[in-house]
């Protein structure tokens, strides 16, 4: 864990423990909030087949997944880990011109 926490720049291990928790509960979130999302544009397991719905829903949580990250990490008081967390991860999906400013 100290290894994790050095890494991360973290000195608590209190802190450590709520990050835990936030992408634990950020995932479950994530994957709950697709279901009624997929539900309205129309993709059902039932009408599609699963080859379809299966990817189609977890393209989806991926999305929903970032926008959330950070929110549930302010609820549990880390909104500054996960705010660099989620730069540092968008850009290497190569989004990283999204955090540019002009200064």
């Amino acid at each position: 864990m100290d290894k994790l926490k050095e890494r991360w720049g973290i000195e608590s291990n209190w802190s450590l423990l709520a990050i835990f928790i936030v992408f634990a509960i950020n995932g479950s979130f994530a994957a709950w909030v697709a279901k009624p999302v997929t539900n309205i544009i129309g993709l059902n397991p039932n009408t599609i087949s699963g080859f379809i719905y299966w990817p189609l829903r977890i393209l989806l949580i991926f999305p929903i997944y970032q926008l959330t990250l950070p929110i549930v990490g302010w609820v549990f008081g880390q909104f500054k880990f996960f705010w660099a967390f989620e730069k540092k991860f968008l850009s290497r999906l190569g989004l990283g011109f999204l955090f540019k400013t002009d200064d």
